[in-house]
């Protein structure tokens, strides 16, 4: 099972570059189009039926399928490992590491089906292909579980609730940074400000009460593991830092009615925030590192 899963990976990889590149093409087929609409030239087509200027749907299509071949083999890789491990795919760096991807695989192509918006994969499938080949630079090897974190439950519903957040917190921060690279007075292809600014709203909405959850139940785990539910641990200050940030952003939104780029740049805090509380414990240590880079959230 662990061959299988290592294969899984593999393929899981390969797809997201792939489907990277298509998307890649599909947003600079936009591009293209947005700017011979300014100049006030008309698109055509060619003898092969390709427009010359509107984003080609078939490359759309072939990117989506390829990103959710991505997920599906990322998905399976889990589950084998899993099996092999006897325990939920969460004990350390590269399982972490590759629940993170797939988390963010999984919310991207949610919002894609929800919003049509495939320009948001220039930013989401990057992040998850990035977390994939951080993965594939650590050891990978299967070992038995240290004392704290033999909780099989606590260790799949805690980290599991993590990937959700992480996940969608890694699309409301595509949709910012598309957000603050559009330029002055023109869209050029990109999806309008309202869509990325509603769809950044949206993703916290969701990631945030798993974040919020995610904090309570490494509470309830660090009090059965270490006998005190709170010690300020690098991780655990790290999260409630990031979990603040994210709740800044909603009351900022909510009550005080922010838009735009003030919105934009909490998002990009919060994320900045939720990479730190994802690799901090390897430079800060604390009750979270367990033998190197063997770690869990």
């Amino acid at each position: 099972m662990d061959k299988l899963s290592g294969y899984a990976f593999v393929a899981a990889g390969l797809s997201t570059a792939l489907a990277t590149l298509f998307y890649f093409v599909y947003a600079l087929s936009g591009l293209r189009a947005a700017r011979m609409e300014t100049a006030g030239i008309g698109t055509t087509t060619g003898s092969m039926g390709l427009v010359s200027g509107p984003r080609t749907s078939a490359i759309g299509r072939y990117a989506t399928m390829l990103g959710w071949l991505a997920a599906c083999a990322l998905g399976a890789g889990l589950v084998f490992r899993a099996i092999a491990t006897g325990h939920g795919p969460f004990a350390n760096m590269y399982e972490f590491s590759l629940a993170f991807a797939f988390g963010t695989l999984v919310a991207y192509m949610w919002f894609e089906r929800k919003y049509h918006q495939r320009i948001l994969a220039l930013i989401a499938l990057p992040v998850a292909l990035a977390m994939m080949g951080y993965a594939a630079t650590i050891p990978s090897t299967i070992e038995p579980l240290v004392p704290a974190l033999q909780n099989n439950l606590l260790l799949t519903v805690h980290v599991a609730v993590a990937i959700v957040a992480y996940g969608s917190f890694s699309i409301a921060f595509g949709a910012a940074v598309l957000y603050l690279i559009q330029p002055e007075g023109g869209r050029w292809g990109l999806p309008k400000p309202q869509v990325l600014d509603e769809i950044g709203y949206r993703a916290v909405v969701v990631g945030y009460p798993f974040l919020t959850l995610t904090i309570i139940l490494g509470a309830v785990w660090a009090n059965t593991a270490w006998g005190t539910y709170w010690s300020w641990d690098p991780k655990e200050t790290a999260s409630l830092v990031t979990w603040l940030i994210y709740g800044a952003y909603l009351h900022a939104r909510v009550v005080r009615g922010w838009r735009g780029s003030r919105a934009a740049w909490l998002l990009a805090l919060g994320f900045a925030a939720v990479l730190f509380t994802y690799f901090g414990n390897l430079f800060f240590g604390g009750l979270h590192s367990y033998s190197g880079l063997n770690s869990t959230n």
